[in-house]
């Protein structure tokens, strides 16, 4: 693998192109100072307390949990909740709006991610697919209307033996206990119609892209094989279209035609004109 080469290839790709798809998951953040919870390791590095307390990611990230221990699931989400709130979207996400921003048929984003992040930068909520919900909408944890609300306005103190201060966020319709609106592990209670509606407006785009033939280019981020939902469809879109991924990933870049071993920031410096 030449990296040179495919810095060069993938730089081409950008110019030549008059459509983005951007699929990314929890690397792209890593720029930005956020956990991508690789690892046990990683994600006890980032919340000391389940470390101590023998928990896991897949375990702190389990709708029973607001059942079983609110406290807890809300001082993990909380915590989270405000640092995403509170991060600064690195510039690869600034060089990839603008760029989006000369291209005929503009972006789509497809992540992985629940942190706003590609928002926060200025991308339209309409252009992006977020396949596991956002952290800035709740729900009920008994999905009683099937309704969504913004977590705007929800702010969670965390004490010191990290539990959430009460009162915990409520169901403004049943009064039950709420939950962010992310897909966890073994959750049957997400209410995914916000996502669905997401996927609706991707597939039309791409549709469109299809039959006016457009010249799409595929650029993936930080996406990791633990969960593939992303490279996934990265592939998918890549043989539907007969086109190649441009992969950026310091670690698994492995299995594209384009495979650029980098940081998102580094690469995303390199490539986009």
């Amino acid at each position: 693998m030449n990296i040179t080469e495919n810095l060069q290839k993938a730089k081409q790709l950008l110019e030549e192109a008059d459509a983005i798809f951007i699929t990314a998951g929890a690397g792209m953040g890593v720029d930005s100072g956020l956990p991508d919870f690789r690892g046990v390791e990683g994600f006890w590095n980032a919340y000391p307390k389940a470390k101590e307390l023998g928990l896991n990611f897949e375990e702190m990230a389990n709708p029973e949990g607001f059942e079983s221990n609110p406290q807890l699931a809300w001082a993990f989400y909380g915590h989270r909740l405000h640092l995403y709130r509170d991060t600064v979207p690195h510039k690869g996400f600034t060089k990839l709006l603008e760029l989006s921003d000369t291209k005929k048929y503009g972006a789509f984003i497809f992540t992985s991610n629940v942190d706003g992040q590609f928002q926060i930068a200025g991308f339209k909520d309409e252009r992006v697919m977020e396949c596991h919900g956002s952290i800035h909408n709740l729900q009920c944890i008994d999905n009683c209307e099937g309704m969504l609300w913004s977590s705007d306005d929800t702010f969670i103190e965390i004490e010191e033996d990290f539990k959430a201060k009460e009162p915990l966020p409520s169901c403004p319709f049943c009064g039950a206990m709420a939950r962010p609106n992310i897909l966890m592990f073994g959750d049957f209670g997400w209410e995914y119609a916000r996502t669905n509606g997401q996927r609706e407006r991707l597939v039309t785009w791409m549709d469109t892209i299809e039959e006016e033939g457009g010249k799409l280019v595929i650029v993936e981020i930080g996406a990791g094989t633990a969960v593939p939902t992303v490279r996934n469809t990265s592939d998918q879109i890549a043989k539907r279209f007969s086109i190649p991924v441009i992969r950026i990933n310091p670690r698994e870049s492995f299995g594209a035609e384009i495979e650029l071993p980098m940081g998102a920031v580094e690469a995303l410096r390199e490539i986009v004109p």
